[in-house]
Formats: structure tokens, C-alpha cells, sequence
């Protein structure tokens, strides 16, 4: 006998009840797939986040506002947040003081809306974003027609806009759109400028903004003089933590903030965005693998019961062979090895439907216009087929120890 005569007697013996078979190895290949799967979703997603933080540069530094705390800030932080409560002590003078500090670069300072944009019949709800003229030398956003607003338009509150790709393709289609004039709301602004195409970054769509002069944002639609974030580069990155200190005693200085738990605002480095990120990708694997494991727990039950019907309705098999000599380890390993083959089946096409539906993911992220990458690590393979070796082997003890502690004389009256 050689080393496969036990798969091939495995084999036969399942071929037996062939439904029931395939139906026990479907649920090791959903199993394992989905572990492939998830975990190549994962890996795609951590790597696409953190290639989306990168292309910031390592030198960003920002602040944002924040509902503060309170002595009880587990439960008032998260009402207050709840009933919508708007933090306005931020402003542009705070970014002006900022950028006073000596490792601070370059800043700018921004502020979101939304308004309905029309020209002629075309209308579409958009997001507007307020900025400082400094944005565009900061960001990774480039104008592709025209140019981006002045100070002097910024200090002016010009009726100028900057249009996303894909606002100006709902707006004008391929007609020039340079000069031409869109409504926001129920007043008039002057198109100078196209932005070049974007794609979505950290799960936004850049096409779809309309950029304003942060002032022309403030005085003419939204009708407020706060801003809700400020962004500055730094000359030295290696000095980020020193540099956000700084800037913490200037915002609680200018807020008038003697309590470092009493901040409206929270300073964040981007070593500290990757750490965030990096943790709670992190504990999104960890629970992914939790809820993909379940199918193969289940997918085990499956075996389990398959091997225990196996057993009841061959009970006179086994009598017979343990008559002619077969002893209690050849049995126990006979109905072992049929475990294997249907974990080994099912193993290996849940391998590959695994990478076949991790390639799909991927593509279709890319077609919606997020860079994802196509990653199957080959840590996720092992996992897979190591916990689905396990759970074989697992559930298939319990009736391969009935099968061998059968008696020959009661299994033979059956």
C-alpha cells in the first residue's frame, strides 16, 4: 500500500454519497475563500490608505476643531457631537499665528459647504471648499485650465470659483468653461479655473468640489467668519512633535484655554495619521478574520457531520473489517483520511476562488476610481488553509474515535 491508497479509499467512500459530499466541501471553500478574500480586501485597503496619507508628504502638520471635554467626557464628547454642536473659536488668525513658528513653511486654512451649482438646466449638489490662496502650493491638487485665486481675491471676497473635473463636466460637458459664469445658490460666480483630474482620495471625490477663496466662502455664502481646519507644512519634519506643542500654546492662547482637557481642537502630525491608521486597520483585520473564520467553523461542523452520518450508516463495514483483523488505529485513520481529502478538496479550490474573487474586488475598486491594489499576501493562504486543516482534523476526530471504539460483534448485529 502506498502513501495515497488512503485518499483513494477516502475518495471512494465519499463518492458514496456524492451530494452530500460536495455540499460538505462547498463549505470549506466558502470558507477559505472568504478568508482570502477579506484579507486581501484588507491589505489592499490598508495599503491604498496609506499611500493616500503619503501623497500629502511626510511634512504636514494640522490642526482641526473638536467638541472639548468634560468632566464627563465619554458621554457629553459623544451628545455633543450627536446634537451637532458647531466649534467656532477657529479662524484664519490662528493659521497667521502659525505661521509665525519657525519650522512652519507654508500654511493655508479651509472650510466646507455645500450649495446647489447651476448653469442653464444643469444643477447638481455640490460640496464647496474655502481656502486660502497658499492651497494650491501645498497640496497635491493641480490646476489643468486657468489658475487658481489670488490674496487679493481672498481678501476681496471675489465671486471667483475654481471647478473640480467632473462639476465642470456636469455643468458644461466639453464646452470651455473658462470666464463663463455658474450659480451657487442664487448668486453669480466667475469660473477661473479647472481643476485637473483627481480621482477620489481617502474614499472623497476631489472632482466633484468647487474650490472659493475662504473669505468669499465665510462673507458670501455661508455667512460666518470661523474656519474648521488649518493645515501648515513643516521645514523640518524630524521636529513635528516640538513643532505641534508650539502650535497647541498658540490655539489655547488665542482660545483663551488654561485646561489642556478643555482643547477645541486637536493638533495632529502625520506620523501620528500612520499610527492611527496603522492601529485601527489593524483591529479591522483582526475582526475580518474573526467573522471569515466562522464559515470555516462551519464549514468543520459540516465535515463533523458528514463523518458521524458516515460512520452510523457503515457501522456494519466496520464490524466486518475489525472481524478480519483491522485494527482500532486502522479505522480511527480510515475515517481521518476522509476528512483530509474533504478539507484537501476543498482547500484547494477555495485557494483559487479566493484569488479569483480577491482580483475581482480589485479590479472593481479600480473601475470606481480608487487605487487599489491586487495583494493576495501569502500569510492569508496559510491562515486559511492551516485553520481549515485544523477544523478537518478537529471535527473529524470525534467520529473516526466513535468508528474505532465500535465493537465488532454489536457493529456486525447492525
Amino acid at each position: 500500500m502506498n502513501i495515497f491508497t488512503p485518499l483513494v479509499v477516502a475518495k471512494t467512500a465519499l463518492q458514496t454519497n456524492r451530494l452530500r459530499s460536495i455540499l460538505t466541501i462547498l463549505g470549506v471553500v466558502i470558507g477559505i475563500s472568504s478568508v482570502i478574500m477579506i484579507l486581501s480586501a484588507g491589505e489592499a485597503i490598508d495599503k491604498y490608505m496609506m499611500g493616500e496619507i503619503q501623497s500629502f508628504g511626510s511634512n504636514i502638520i494640522q490642526a482641526e476643531i473638536k467638541v472639548p471635554s468634560t468632566d464627563h467626557q465619554s458621554t457629553e464628547n459623544i451628545q455633543g457631537m450627536a446634537m451637532g454642536i458647531s466649534i467656532t473659536t477657529m479662524s484664519d488668525d490662528d493659521t497667521e499665528d502659525i505661521a509665525r513658528l519657525p519650522n512652519i513653511d507654508k500654511t493655508y486654512s479651509g472650510l466646507m459647504g455645500q450649495a446647489l451649482a447651476t448653469r442653464g438646466n444643469e444643477n447638481k449638489v455640490t460640496t464647496l471648499f474655502g481656502v486660502t490662496e497658499s492651497f494650491i502650493d501645498i497640496d497635491s491638487s493641480e490646476v489643468e485650465f486657468g489658475r487658481f485665486f489670488s490674496e487679493e481675491e481672498n481678501n476681496s471676497t471675489a465671486p471667483v470659483v475654481v471647478l473640480g473635473y467632473d462639476i465642470k463636466q456636469d455643468l458644461f460637458g466639453d464646452a470651455p468653461a473658462i470666464g463663463k459664469k455658474i450659480k451657487l445658490g442664487r448668486q453669480s460666480y466667475r469660473v477661473i479655473g479647472i481643476m485637473k483630474q483627481r480621482g477620489s482620495a481617502m474614499f472623497f471625490n476631489w472632482d466633484e468640489i468647487v474650490y472659493l477663496p475662504l473669505k468669499t466662502l465665510q462673507k458670501r455664502v455661508m455667512g460666518v467668519d470661523y474656519i474648521t481646519y488649518l493645515l501648515g507644512t513643516m521645514k523640518d519634519p524630524s521636529r513635528d512633535l516640538e513643532t505641534k506643542q508650539e502650535m497647541e500654546e498658540i490655539l489655547r492662547n488665542n482660545h483663551n484655554i488654561t485646561d489642556p482637557k478643555k482643547d477645541d481642537f486637536a493638533v495632529t502630525t502625520q506620523a501620528e495619521m500612520q499610527d492611527m491608521l496603522g492601529a485601527i486597520m489593524g483591529g479591522i483585520q483582526i475582526l475580518l478574520i474573526a467573522v471569515a473564520s466562522i464559515s470555516l467553523i462551519v464549514g468543520g461542523v459540516g465535515i463533523m457531520n458528514i463523518m458521524y452520518v458516515s460512520v452510523v450508516e457503515r457501522t456494519f463495514e466496520i464490524g466486518l473489517r475489525k472481524s478480519v483483523g483491522a485494527t482500532r488505529r486502522n479505522v480511527l485513520w480510515q475515517f481521518l483520511w476522509e476528512a483530509i481529502f474533504i478539507t484537501l478538496v476543498g482547500g484547494i479550490l477555495g485557494i483559487i476562488i479566493g484569488v479569483v474573487l480577491a482580483w475581482i474586488v480589485a479590479t472593481l475598486a479600480q473601475r470606481y476610481g480608487y487605487d487599489f491594489q491586487y495583494i493576495v499576501p501569502w500569510w492569508s493562504v496559510m491562515l486559511a488553509t492551516g485553520f481549515a486543516v485544523l477544523v478537518g482534523l478537529v471535527f473529524g476526530v470525534y467520529p473516526a474515535r466513535k468508528a474505532a471504539n465500535l465493537d465488532p460483534i454489536e457493529a456486525l448485529r447492525k
